[in-house]
């Protein structure tokens, strides 16, 4: 008898994942605990392990594919030595011949009380409990062989053919991160132009002087969302600018202290620790919309969500509880995201929960913008550079100033013009006087 194993619940509310990449073949022995395949869900690629020890049978799945959590993902021998006749991958639709897995095995978040064999199906990231591997490679390897790297520098490394075993990580352990996939590249002079696509099948011709390239992985999480906040929400735009010279002032007095403490102190700490108090005194902002009985959903907890722009493309870890941390620890938070967003590092849970996003275009450029609502939520503040600009002065006279633009994207069917108006004056006058926030 075979055993089916199914999507299994990567996190609260995740419904589906789709197949990155199968990391053991058809008819090969695994262990338990084996890295068995790579799936992405809301942007995070994730290893799922083998819960069982013996042959795999078939993929159920092809690389590619969304599978909705609890249906057939893979098929496993059951016999006494786990040693059967090792067949071609079957399709989904013959996944249903064997045992299959009871639903308490599909989900990371439940009670587990099976018996022998019924391990509870598991994540982990790329090199935990790493052990010396048999083969000589110039990689740092974990369990079973494989090279220790982030999952995002797999993909880069996988799509420009570039062999893993042969980099040497520069992360932690020996970890390989995406620039040391990149130097690797940059070295050898491949192309990195699917790379920025997300796809790993070869790209199709479509006609002289066009390419066709599938809508895989990250593109494709990137594009579902950005069609649910266009058909989802009544999107409606605020701009504002603050002189913000006094928190170029007092960031600059006090980016060496922060400096001793291990810190960057960036501008977009002080804003966050503002858009806290904002959200606080307008609720609204702080709210999504539940189309499924028309009712609007108020959070009592600040989980702002921070758009970084990584190799794969745009990632928003949450940061939790915003509203109980000061200046320095938002610092920290932010640099501690990014980092993880940017080496692939971030679990399922560090792209849930948010309740307001922000997006700092001002590093890149631009005048300004209108962000995207990250639906369901009510909005997203877009902020842009501060720059030195000409500013009429209460006695007419005329003076440069740090003026900083402010973008503010919004549900019109949570709040109104005017509401909205008064959140950002709110905020400006917080950023005009931001010794306050130190308090």
């Amino acid at each position: 008898m075979s055993r089916i194993f199914t999507m299994p619940e990567l996190a609260e509310s995740v419904v589906e994942g789709e197949v990155v990449q199968w990391l053991a073949a058809v008819g090969e022995v695994v262990q338990e605990n084996q890295p068995l395949v790579e799936v992405m869900t809301d942007k995070v690629t994730v290893e799922v392990v083998a819960p069982y020890t013996g042959v795999l049978e078939a993929h159920l799945a092809a690389e590619g594919d969304v599978v909705p959590v609890g249906q057939p993902l893979a098929r496993f021998a059951d016999g006494p030595d786990g040693a059967v006749t090792a067949v071609e991958p079957d399709a989904a639709g013959e996944a249903g011949q064997g045992e299959a897995d009871d639903g308490s095995a599909r989900t990371l978040f439940t009670a587990h009380d099976a018996g022998e064999g019924e391990a509870l199906p598991r994540i982990r990231k790329p090199g935990a409990n790493a052990r010396p591997a048999a083969r000589e490679t110039t990689a740092a390897t974990g369990p079973y062989g494989r090279p220790l790297a982030v999952p995002a520098a797999r993909r880069k490394a996988r799509e420009a053919g570039i062999d893993l075993t042969a980099i040497q990580g520069s992360g932690p352990a020996g970890r390989i991160r995406v620039s040391d996939v990149e130097a690797a590249l940059a070295r050898t002079g491949a192309s990195q132009a699917a790379t920025r696509h997300g796809t790993t099948v070869a790209p199709e011709l479509a006609g002289p002087g066009t390419t066709r390239v599938p809508l895989r992985g990250m593109r494709r999480a990137i594009a579902r969302q950005m069609m649910d906040s266009h058909l989802g929400t009544a999107r409606a735009l605020q701009v504002d600018e603050a002189d913000v010279s006094d928190l170029v002032a007092l960031r600059n007095r006090l980016k060496p202290r922060a400096a001793e403490q291990g810190v960057s102190l960036s501008y977009l700490p002080f804003i966050l620790a503002a858009l806290t108090r904002s959200l606080a005194a307008f609720p609204m902002l702080n709210a999504r919309f539940d189309a499924s009985d028309e009712s609007i959903v108020l959070h009592d907890r600040v989980n702002l969500g921070l758009a970084v722009a990584t190799d794969a493309g745009l990632v928003v870890p949450v940061l939790r509880n915003a509203d109980q941390l000061g200046v320095m620890d938002l610092a920290r938070e932010v640099t501690r995201l990014a980092t993880a967003a940017r080496d692939g590092t971030l679990d399922p849970a560090d792209v849930q929960g948010g309740t307001f996003s922000v997006t700092n275009i001002g590093t890149i450029g631009g005048l300004f913008s209108l962000p995207v609502i990250n639906a369901p939520e009510a909005a997203i503040l877009g902020v842009h550079a501060i720059k030195k600009r000409p500013v009429v002065m209460p006695d007419d006279s005329i003076a440069a100033r740090h003026m900083l633009y402010l973008s503010l994207a919004f549900d019109h069917r949570l709040a109104d013009g005017a509401e909205v108006a008064h959140f950002s004056n709110h905020l400006i006058d917080q950023l005009q006087d931001p010794e306050t926030l130190l308090l």
